[in-house]
């Protein structure tokens, strides 16, 4: 039992240090949007890599969410209920273990705790973009695209031509919807909130193209690997 409680104790200090389960590259994001950051991110990976139930991630959320609120107003020395944060932990505590195994929490906190140490924002908020599709227009970027990575890409991915083609022409739609997105301030959260749309949208492109899962990040790498104009 105090086993549980310490390893608790360690997530609970990341919900207070901001690097917890939502990951942020703005450290004054508000407490609702530090809740849709969970649900952009790390409800993904708690479901998939620790085996968390959709359920139980929506309330790990749920609890971040309110841990931070009440954080807040402890700050603010404003909150009717709670004086300290160690008294809020422990009511915390209580919330956790009412449906998350020892296993669950040790999982959860050597998550946190790698997040801590390496506390970079999840792939599908970060937008990645090229000034040179400011002049490019579609045509001449997928000429420069398929002339020299047309065949290495159908060799790589083993898909066809039609399928490498249809890919270079998702890659430049997103780098044109990319500079897009761009052009909004990185205080404003629509930025992200755009980001995980265009993102989605290019995974669901690439999923009626006939890619699986692997060809699918295999994919995204080498456009990362493949820019136009890097040297």
């Amino acid at each position: 039992m105090k086993r549980t409680i310490v390893i608790i104790s360690f997530v609970l200090a990341s919900i207070f240090s901001d690097k917890l389960l939502a990951q942020d590259i703005a450290p004054s994001r508000s407490p609702e949007e530090l809740k849709e950051l969970f649900g952009f991110c790390d409800k993904t990976d708690l479901v998939s890599k620790f085996k968390l139930s959709p359920e139980q991630a929506d309330k790990v959320g749920e609890i971040d969410y309110w841990a931070r609120l009440q954080q807040k107003s402890i700050d603010a020395n404003t909150n009717e209920v709670y004086a300290t944060a160690g008294e809020l932990q422990q009511e915390v505590v209580k919330k956790y273990k009412a449906f998350l195994s020892p296993d669950q929490v040790k999982s959860v906190s050597d998550y946190n705790k790698a997040k801590a140490n390496n506390p970079e924002p999840c792939e599908i908020i970060v937008l990645h973009f090229n000034r040179m599709f400011d002049t490019l227009t579609p045509q001449r970027a997928l000429l420069l695209y398929k002339t020299p990575w047309r065949k290495q890409l159908i060799d790589k991915l083993g898909i066809n031509g039609r399928q490498a083609d249809m890919l270079f022409e998702t890659e430049v739609w997103k780098q044109k919807e990319s500079l897009t997105i761009s052009a909004i301030p990185e205080t404003d959260f629509n930025r992200i909130r755009r980001t995980v749309s265009m993102n989605k949208e290019r995974d669901n492109k690439y999923r009626a193209i006939g890619l699986t899962e692997d060809q699918m990040a295999t994919t995204i790498q080498f456009f990362k690997e493949h820019q136009l104009g890097a040297k």
